[in-house]
């Protein structure tokens, strides 16, 4: 039997990986991508999918523009057949202190230097935009009618299927269990099914990272925490833009079929990768949202799931080579991920291919954490 070889093999089966295996074998590279479960079984499938112009760092605001061009075309440019179900309803951030409100008054400038044309509103254009809340207490909120919402599964099947049809291999039920590696160089993975030798190894795990970073001697600082979400039966559609509570860190907006989709940020939630769901956080988030939001008292839950986050110091992604040869990582997006996919699979195929990425994202660089040269991302929930 010869030996399985490959010139870059992918660890992970979400958008990111994905679509590093997509943009990669639209330039004739021989990829090979491992998923322990299905594609999109992790924390891509299992996200709000919100899609946002609106940061409040300048690099996630010019990947932000690159993404919200694109996605728009996905369906498009991967060929897709099934709907990404892009819905631009829009995005409204909310702020009840003034230093919330300050924060958002800042990110807005940033954006708007940059070209983007979000928005600050007072309680009254709030309720423009949002005829369903109750804006009491609410002090203004910045917001973006461009923002909105697509389907993550759809998203991420059409990176898999299209990497899929330009050639690469895409290995799904097969768990990596470990790297070829001395811990300065890494050649390629072990998987339950084979090894397998590759020029070069993308870890693109997200909250599982530390797992497969500590296989070849890398102490990675991404924390997996718990998010929760839960979703309603479909009720008609309403005008209802994607809405975020700096108060309380709730966040609700209603999708593409109707439903409405609820989550809240705990400060408590469980810092672990489980896919288990509580009854508090039911409780939790119905009672924030219908104080905010009183037209949806009496609306049914009809299910409930559990994804985890990949968080960093300071909530901001790392991209690129690591201190280990051949190597290369991408994770510890903060809950905001899924819309920088299709930025994160041509900046991760550029790189690997020595090439300098259309967009600087040297900020994003491994070694930040022991260099003391942290960015944090405001807009974050």
């Amino acid at each position: 039997m010869g030996r399985n070889t490959a010139d870059v093999a992918v660890i992970g089966g979400g958008v990111h990986g994905c679509s590093i295996a997509y943009h990669l074998a639209k330039r004739g590279v021989k990829t090979v991508l491992f998923e322990k479960d299905y594609l999109s079984s992790g924390s891509s499938g299992r996200s709000a999918a919100g899609l946002r112009y609106q940061f409040g760092t300048e690099v996630n605001c010019r990947l932000a523009k690159y993404n919200m061009e694109k996605i728009p075309h996905l369906q498009e440019e991967l060929e897709y057949k099934a709907d990404l179900e892009y819905d631009p309803a829009g995005y409204l951030w909310i702020a009840y202190s003034e230093s919330q409100l300050d924060q958002l008054k800042k990110n807005v400038a940033l954006q708007n230097s940059l070209g983007i044309d979000s928005v600050i509103l007072d309680p009254a254009g709030i309720k423009e935009v949002a005829p369903g809340l109750n804006v009491e207490g609410m002090l203004g909120a910045s917001f973006n009618q461009k923002d909105g919402h697509v389907n993550p599964h759809t998203m991420n099947f059409a990176y898999g299927d299209a990497a899929r049809r330009l050639g690469a291999e895409i290995h799904t039920k097969t768990a990596v269990t470990g790297l070829l590696t001395d811990n300065e160089k890494v050649w390629g993975v072990k998987t339950e099914k084979g090894d397998w030798e590759a020029g070069a190894v993308v870890c693109a795990v997200n909250a599982w990272a530390r797992e497969v970073c500590g296989w070849c001697g890398l102490d990675v600082p991404v924390t997996p925490e718990r998010h929760q979400i839960l979703i309603t039966e479909p009720v008609e559609r309403m005008k209802h833009p994607m809405t975020l509570c700096l108060d309380d860190g709730s966040y609700w907006k209603q999708c593409p079929n109707g439903t409405f989709m609820l989550g809240w940020g705990n400060p408590d939630e469980k810092k672990d990768t489980s896919y288990e769901s509580s009854w508090q956080f039911l409780e939790e988030v119905s009672k924030r949202v219908v104080a905010k939001m009183p037209c949806l008292k009496g609306v049914r839950v009809v299910r409930q799931w559990t994804g985890p986050y990949g968080i960093t110091p300071d909530e901001q992604a790392i991209m690129g080579t690591t201190p280990v040869e051949n190597f290369y990582f991408v994770g510890g997006w903060s809950g905001h991920g899924l819309q920088f996919a299709p930025s994160s699979g041509r900046i991760m195929s550029e790189i690997i291919m020595g090439e300098e990425p259309f967009l600087d994202i040297s900020c994003f660089r491994f070694s930040r954490f022991e260099e003391g040269c942290l960015f944090p991302e405001p807009a974050c929930i």
